[in-house]
């Protein structure tokens, strides 16, 4: 660390230039937009931030609700915030992570953070995904979306919005449901089960065996309130209600997963020729998640037949205060949020209790940030700083006394045009986390998994790229170096106390890159790759290969625009195997695969298109998610955890009316 911030402060130094109008920094973030308009497969986020991000991977556990990496992180390692509201969900196997309490439809632009750059959130360690939804019209506006593909996937979706010069507000809600998916192999997710799962008691009873994958239905709704020209009274509401989601290389299956989203915030602008904006929100978010052996041949033994029933809930306030100065941009603000997460076993035939799976813990965070903007000519600086006091309280008899952690987090990133087409950016950051209520005290079978004296994790990052924008072509290449303190790691070994803090340190990059061959020819692809490695060993092992690091990995699409706003796309999706990976800890080589997939979208008019594609077109069987051990997986023949298969040939279709 001593050299990388010499370092950061010479780049910063050596770039000041003429003056260039510059584009946006984007050294730390990536952002999608028109996101509802182009996930059509299905609701799952997971899917479709995989498909779009180079940094993003997704890992594959059900037919829905699955679960993403940024630059193989994931958990508490990363944030999930929907309209400024921080996002947890109640499992602690992750059949819920927080992208799956929002659905794709509806979302306006997505904006994911690649690295430990943002100091207005609680957690920010390595990265974090800032969704922003649909926002209310004046004006009278409507869509209506009807969607069906193989395996009997059926979704319909509305959303309505429209209002005055007082106010604005908008309804938005969809249904949708799917049979099991088929892998390339024919077999659907009960029989995946079936045919790798060596414990009897992870199979599916017959009864069960045909069931749907999911049903999952959602409603949204705002309403954005002008008090007076320049201030606005903003509300939200997002309930999701999923029933009965199967997670066939899991031994328990969602019984249902309920979550609330609620946000109210108030924006004043033009205070004054300085004081430019402030923004005060509270948010509330819940999830209720109990998850079973109910449908297993498990729950046919009275001690087996189990329930965990998870619940937690994420409140918070931030106040956001906005000035410009000359030429520097303020930031100033204060966020403050208690989560709680609690869970317990029961008989799922009788009720009756069978003891604690997480004791109920709240965790409360107050913190002070800052950042600051400033441009030198062609050069743009931005310098940001955080403090964390957070406070982790248990009923566990394992806490002996509160948690106490502080930190203080800063980052520091610099943009430069050479010219009106080329542009570096380098950052430097530091951002940390505190370890959760199931990495401290979660219990299972009788046996402690937590670990309570686990310290916070660490992350220093360097970041370095470059861009090229041209009228004919664009490239973007980004590369990161991350050192890992105190990192909080599964050990497979141990049955219990099974976290621990190590050192590691994670490197790599992406590239993306556009060319218009034509008016109406695109080109587009991207690729990522990067390797984690822990300083030593785990005790007792030999493996220093860090797990959940996706090998090399890209996309390459070819788009023919035929008629205003109608395409036809075809893109090829492609990994190489895993041959560095953690075996020590639960992970194993997975081979190489590629897939096809083909789009046509049709705009019959202004208020009518309709969508027909194929993923997957040659109906290959592959698997991308490994089986690190610091999530509860079936066991397969031979030892191995059974590796969930991905979808085979999926076709879908999709009408949308608009008005």
């Amino acid at each position: 660390m001593n050299k990388i911030i010499p370092l950061s402060l010479i780049t910063v130094a050596s770039l000041y230039a003429a003056e260039v109008e510059l584009s946006p920094i984007s050294v730390e973030s990536t952002t999608l937009t028109e996101v509802a308009q182009n996930a059509k497969t299905s609701a799952d986020l997971a899917q479709a931030l995989s498909s779009k991000v180079p940094a993003i991977d997704m890992s594959r556990r059900s037919g829905i609700a699955n679960d993403i990496f940024i630059r193989g992180q994931k958990r508490d390692n990363i944030s999930v915030e929907v309209d400024g509201t921080k996002v947890c969900g109640a499992c602690p196997n992750r059949m819920d992570p927080p992208t799956s309490h929002i659905l794709a439809s509806q979302i306006d632009e997505i904006t994911v953070l690649e690295g430990p750059y943002d100091v207005e959130t609680f957690g920010v360690m390595s990265g974090g995904v800032k969704i922003k939804t649909k926002k209310p019209t004046k004006e009278l506006h409507g869509e209506v979306n009807f969607g069906y593909g193989s395996w009997n996937y059926t979704k319909v979706g509305a959303t309505i919005s429209g209002g005055n010069d007082v106010i604005r507000v908008l309804v938005s809600g969809s249904s949708e449901s799917s049979d099991q998916y088929e892998d390339g192999d024919g077999n659907t997710m009960v029989e995946q089960t079936a045919k790798k799962a060596t414990v009897a008691g992870n199979k599916y009873k017959t009864q069960y065996e045909d069931m749907k994958a999911y049903t999952k239905r959602s409603i949204m709704t705002k309403a954005f309130i002008n008090v007076t020209d320049d201030q606005e009274l903003r509300l939200s509401y997002t309930a999701n209600r999923s029933n009965d989601v199967l997670y066939p290389n899991t031994p328990m299956d969602a019984i249902k997963d309920d979550s609330n989203i609620y946000s109210v915030a108030y924006n004043i602008d033009n205070i004054t020729d300085i004081y430019k904006n402030v923004n005060l929100q509270y948010y509330y978010s819940d999830v209720d998640h109990p998850m079973s052996t109910q449908y297993r041949m498990a729950s046919n033994i009275p001690a087996k037949d189990t329930t965990n029933q998870m619940y937690t809930t994420m409140q918070g306030a931030k106040f956001k205060n906005n000035f410009e100065i000359a030429d520097y941009k303020l930031l100033v603000g204060v966020d403050s949020s208690k989560r709680t997460w609690k869970g317990k076993y029961l008989n799922t035939t009788t009720g009756a209790y069978k003891g604690v799976s997480i004791a109920d813990t709240a965790t409360y965070n107050n913190a002070l940030f800052a950042k600051i903007d400033k441009r030198f000519g062609s050069l743009k600086v931005s310098i940001g700083a955080r403090y964390d006091d957070t406070v982790i309280k248990s009923d566990d008899v394992l806490a002996n006394s509160d948690r106490d952690f502080d930190a203080f987090n800063a980052n520091i990133f610099t943009s430069y045009n050479l010219n009106q087409a080329n542009r570096i950016f380098a950052g430097f950051g530091q951002a940390s986390r505190v370890p959760d209520a199931r990495e401290l005290y979660n219990r299972k079978s009788g046996k402690i998994i937590g670990t309570p004296t686990l310290d916070k994790t660490t992350n220093q990052q360097f970041d370095l790229g470059y861009e090229l924008k041209a009228d004919m072509f664009e490239f973007k290449i980004k590369g990161f170096y991350s050192m890992l303190k105190d990192f909080i790691y599964a050990n497979k070994d141990k049955v219990q106390n099974k976290f621990e803090n190590i050192d590691a340190t994670i490197y790599g990059g992406e590239l993306s890159a556009s060319i218009y061959a034509t008016d109406d020819i695109t080109i587009d692809m991207s690729a990522s790759y990067k390797r984690g490695e822990k300083d030593k060993a785990l005790a007792g092992q030999n493996d220093k290969d860090l797990a959940d690091m996706a090998p090399l990995r890209g996309n390459l699409a070819i788009t023919y625009e035929y008629m205003n706003n109608s395409t036809v796309t075809a893109e090829v999706q492609a990994s190489d195997k895993w041959s560095d990976y953690d075996k020590d800890n639960g992970e194993q080589e997975i081979s190489a695969w590629s897939i096809l997939n083909l789009k046509v979208k049709h705009a019959v008019n202004k208020n009518f298109d309709f969508t027909l594609g194929v993923n997957n077109l040659f109906d290959e069987t592959y698997a991308q998610s490994n089986t690190y051990a610091d999530l509860n997986l079936v066991t397969s023949g031979g030892g191995d955890v059974m590796l969930m298969n991905e979808p085979g040939r999926y076709v879908y279709t999709n009408l949308d009316f608009k008005f």
